[in-house]
């Protein structure tokens, strides 16, 4: 590591509020995927910390939900956590830690604006907290959670429980790379001043969900629920057995 990205690294650390043990951990967490594959200038990237930072930080912001929100039910922390780690909360946290001016991108990726690219961003921020985790453990990783979450929770509750869900699918699929989706009209019935639409959303040409609606994006939003709900990621409804 040369001077001047040990200096940059140090710089950042002031505004992260911690000093890491071992800085090569830090390095690691600020290098894209494009820095070594496309240019091979260095031997590993991010992704790994990503993956463990996505972790710890939603288990942080479960525990902070739980004891915070004690009149909500599991639905609704399930769509207020989506929302408060979701990339436009992390992208707002890597801006004000001017977290672009430390990254490493190949060269194609910097040129095209990769410094200010949301995914980027935000992907740089969970593995940021995944090499605080390594480096100071739990509570080092959660101080610096907790110096930013209640301001995005606060955002996600002004508006009451979050409940879109075309958003929360369209970055669950994106985050895992799952393919491309869509939302396809299937039908519609009744008279043209009370019409019901159905839709079905598809992930990778697959059908994942089904919805019906008085309008089309309501019948996206509830084929995206369903869609969610069969994955896993928000609580199925509870039926009455008679």
């Amino acid at each position: 590591m040369d001077a001047d990205r040990r200096k940059k690294l140090e710089s950042l650390e002031r505004r992260v509020g911690y000093s890491f043990n071992d800085k090569r951990l830090l390095d690691m967490a600020l290098t894209h995927t494009s820095y070594v594959k496309g240019d091979g200038r260095a031997s590993a990237h991010n992704e790994r910390l990503e993956f463990l930072g996505d972790a710890v930080l939603e288990l942080c912001v479960s525990e902070y939900l739980y004891n915070r929100f004690a009149e909500y039910n599991e639905g609704d922390m399930t769509r207020l956590r989506a929302q408060t780690v979701c990339e436009g909360a992390l992208y707002d946290v890597a801006k004000k830690l001017e977290l672009g001016k430390s990254l490493l991108l190949g060269r194609g990726e910097d040129h095209s604006g990769g410094r200010e690219k949301p995914s980027i961003l935000s992907d740089a921020v969970e593995a940021l907290i995944g090499a605080l985790y390594i480096d100071g453990g739990m509570d080092t990783a959660k101080g610096f959670i907790m110096g930013f979450i209640g301001t995005a929770v606060q955002s996600a509750v002004s508006g009451g429980p979050h409940k879109d869900y075309k958003t929360m699918l369209q970055e669950y699929v994106q985050k895992r790379h799952m393919g491309q989706i869509a939302y396809v009209l299937t039908g519609s019935s009744g008279p043209d001043h009370n019409k019901v639409f159905n839709m079905d959303v598809t992930v990778a040409g697959a059908v994942v969900g089904s919805g019906d609606g008085k309008t089309k994006q309501e019948a996206g939003q509830h084929a995206a629920k369903a869609a969610l709900e069969e994955m896993g990621i928000i609580p199925q409804p509870e039926r009455n057995e008679d």
